[in-house]
């Protein structure tokens, strides 16, 4: 049983590869939620719980060359940050990463204390974790000790999503490791379990199962709805169209 019944607010997060839709759907959801009158707060990952960030961007830029800002389809542009791969960048990912757990449990305290009815996460510790070689026995064991330590969502949305559509949405890192990426997510789910995989359909189609499968969770984690509703399975289960 989730804890969100023991507490005021109730976690849900997004995470994907880099254009599969995150933004989109954490507005059709919040602009929903706020329709039936939840309170809701966003915590944006990156901005609110990442450690170090500027730090980060600038070594990025600076080593690696890559492009600074967001791709669009009509200017492209080439990041090389987590898609570099090596064993200096894994050691310095782990050290960050763990700094980034500390900082998310802070968070999520701090959101469990406050007026909301419901927290959306615009990317977890999951989206860090999946940039990491979880092939390898001592990674793995490092993920598990992390999830140890960082509270899971109450419900936690994996939207997959074709690399080559994802690309063409938000053009940043080669198809390549947008490929690699994402089964690095569908291996976290099955490592770490609790997840809700949304398979690739169309942005609405997927809005409609987000939706469909958020109401009944909904129903009995908000004090605002009447409990009773059927609670989906959200360990790494694949949510059909129109759900």
């Amino acid at each position: 049983m989730h804890e969100c019944k023991e507490k005021r607010a109730c976690f849900v997060s997004f995470s994907g590869i880099d254009g599969s839709g995150k933004s989109t759907q954490i507005q059709a959801l919040r602009a929903h939620c706020e329709a039936i009158g939840l309170r809701v707060r966003s915590i944006a990952f990156w901005n609110n719980v990442a450690r170090l960030t500027r730090v980060r961007e600038g070594a990025a830029h600076r080593v690696f060359k890559g492009d600074k800002g967001v791709g669009t389809p009509a200017a492209p542009i080439e990041r090389r940050d987590k898609n570099v791969r090596s064993p200096l960048m894994t050691a310095a990912r782990l050290f960050l990463y763990f700094l980034d757990a500390v900082s998310l449990r802070r968070a999520a305290e701090k959101a469990s204390r406050s007026d909301a009815d419901l927290v959306i996460f615009d990317r977890y510790i999951y989206d860090e974790l999946a940039n990491l070689s979880l092939c390898k026995p001592l990674i793995r064991a490092y993920v598990r000790l992390l999830m140890k330590f960082v509270p899971k969502p109450d419900i936690g949305y994996l939207l997959d999503a074709d690399p080559v559509e994802a690309r063409a949405r938000k053009p940043e890192y080669p198809l390549e490791f947008l490929n690699t990426n994402r089964r690095s997510y569908l291996d976290l789910c099955e490592l770490v379990g609790g997840m809700t995989v949304i398979a690739p359909m169309p942005i609405r189609e997927v809005e409609r199962a987000v939706l469909g499968h958020a109401r009944n969770e909904l129903s009995s984690r908000t004090p605002q709805r009447e409990s009773g509703g059927a609670a989906a399975s959200t360990d790494c289960d694949r949510e059909p169209a129109g759900a």
